[in-house]
Parts: C-alpha cells; sequence; structure tokens
C-alpha cells in the first residue's frame, strides 16, 4: 500500500525557512503527481505545489512563488518542500499527497506541524 510520511516541520521565527520532506513508498509513481498542501486552523486546505514524477515539471500557487520550491529525488522517492522567508500566515499542517493528475490526490500523509513565530 501506498505510504507517505512527512518530516521536518517545527517552529521558526519570521523571515526563516525549513525544509520539509516527504518520504513515498509503496508503489511506482512513474505518471504521478506529488503535491504539497496546508491546512491552518479553521481554514480550508490549501494547494501549495505540485511537480510531475517523470518530468520534474513544477507548478505553484501564486502566495508561495519565489518563496517555495518543490523537488523531488525519483531513485530515492524523495519530495522536499524548502520553505524560504517564512512568514506567521504560513502556520498551518502541511501534507504531501500523490495523484494521477495536478487536481486530484489519491494518497495522503499524516502531515507535519510548522509554526511560524512573529
Amino acid at each position: 500500500q501506498v505510504q507517505l510520511v512527512e518530516s521536518g516541520g517545527g517552529l521558526v521565527q519570521t523571515g526563516g525557512s525549513l525544509r520539509l520532506s516527504c518520504a513515498a513508498s509503496g508503489r511506482t509513481f512513474s505518471g504521478w503527481f506529488m503535491g504539497w498542501f496546508r491546512q491552518a486552523p479553521g481554514k480550508e486546505r490549501e494547494w501549495l505545489a505540485s511537480v510531475s514524477w517523470d518530468s520534474g515539471l513544477t507548478y505553484y500557487t501564486d502566495s508561495v512563488k519565489g518563496r517555495f520550491t518543490i523537488s523531488r529525488n525519483n531513485a530515492k522517492n524523495m519530495v522536499w518542500l524548502q520553505m524560504n522567508s517564512l512568514k506567521p500566515e504560513d502556520t498551518a499542517v502541511y501534507y504531501c499527497a500523490i495523484g494521477r493528475d495536478t487536481s486530484t490526490y489519491d494518497y495522503w500523509g499524516q502531515g507535519t506541524q510548522v509554526t511560524v513565530s512573529s
């Protein structure tokens, strides 16, 4: 079965950086997309970025363009989200997910908390 395990969350000050990791296992991911999402208390889940497993093409929501970078290593079945210039509004639980296109995600990790202090 597919398993996604996030790590790397924590507490950081405004302007700081964090790198989230997602370890994927359970199947081959060729042809799939990996995405990062977040959900803040009282808010809906928000898509942040996606990467094509095969081509490495990346996609971002406007609010994180230029600050966050998604990357993957196919050989290691790993995906990362490098987050720079963090703001208090980036505080949320961050999830990685895998799906067959950029808008449909079938498998989800358990989430990792990111807290940005002002």
